[in-house]
């Protein structure tokens, strides 16, 4: 197993918290019966997410501002729970750890898409929903082999040239993360 690769684990509310959100990149949340649920996902103001309070968020983007505001008021005993694509759930981590929660705060759970964001390391582009082995890089072009080797800091995995040592040369691309 590589080590960099994370490891998620199944939803589940920390009874040792004294004020719970979870945010969502999903169309249909996880039930978070009583607890604040944030989901990006364009519906009707006041939606419900399986019991709990909700509040819906357009894009993304909006979702992480807010959520950087929301963090700087919390105190010990908040608990995060991010639960969806792999890109979606680190970006919200980042938002986290420089909000000043600690991992015992952040709770991460992989649901949905297998898609990848991918860092080019020739021009540090990053190449968002990669569903093949080998993409050609968005900013300089390069065909890109997708280690399973994961920055947390970037939030992406790694994509090296794939035909550094014989140019236009590389296996054919197979589609490993729908």
């Amino acid at each position: 197993m590589i080590k960099s690769r994370p490891v998620y684990e199944d939803f589940r509310i920390d009874p040792a918290g004294r004020a719970h959100l979870l945010v969502t990149d999903l169309s249909h949340p996880p039930d978070s019966t009583n607890i604040e649920t944030w989901v990006v996902h364009v519906v009707a103001p006041g939606i419900q997410a399986q019991g709990g309070p909700a509040r819906a968020f357009r894009a993304v983007a909006d979702l992480l501002s807010t959520l950087a505001v929301r963090l700087q008021r919390e105190a010990v005993g908040f608990r995060l729970y991010a639960v969806g694509t792999e890109p979606f759930l680190w970006d919200v981590n980042n938002v986290a750890r420089a909000a000043g929660l600690g991992r015992g705060e952040i709770f991460l759970t992989h649901a949905g898409s297998l898609k990848r964001r991918v860092y080019c390391s020739h021009c540090k582009t990053m190449n968002q929903d990669v569903t093949k082995n080998i993409v050609k890089c968005r900013g300089c072009g390069a065909n890109l082999f997708v280690r399973d080797h994961f920055s947390r800091r970037l939030a992406a995995f790694m994509g090296v040239a794939a035909d550094a040592e014989a140019p236009g040369e590389f296996l054919e691309p197979e589609e490993l993360y729908p």
